[in-house]
């Protein structure tokens, strides 16, 4: 059974900068598209974030966080990063992981709290 493991959230000032990590297994990590998905309080929607190919060669993001967000890889160790930069306050939410598009069962989800 394939499992996806966050973590690396946080409480982050506006502007600062986290790391999240989505550990995989039960698969082989390569051949999967990944997407950082997530969920803010309040009743809103899961939504994407982020996406990459299974090689790593392509990204896509979403508008709200392009050019600041940096999805990458590792597939020697089963793992999806997402680099958070330049923070805001609107990018608290629960963070997740998942294929792209997202056919898993999700995980635990890594909370990211950012005060202004």
């Amino acid at each position: 059974q394939v499992q996806l493991v966050e973590s690396g959230g946080g409480l982050v000032q506006a502007g600062g900068s986290l790391r999240l990590s989505c550990a995989a297994s039960g698969r082989t990590f390569g051949y999967y598209a990944m997407g950082w998905f997530r969920q803010a309080s309040g009743g809103k929607e899961r939504e994407f974030v982020a996406s990459i190919t299974g090689s790593g060669g392509v990204t896509y993001y979403a508008d709200s966080v392009k050019g600041r967000f940096t999805i990458s890889r590792d597939n020697a160790k089963n793992t999806v990063y997402l680099q958070m930069n330049s923070l805001k306050p609107d990018d608290t939410a629960v963070y997740y992981c998942n294929d792209n598009p997202p056919i898993r069962d999700w995980g635990q989800g890594a909370q990211v709290t950012v005060s202004s």
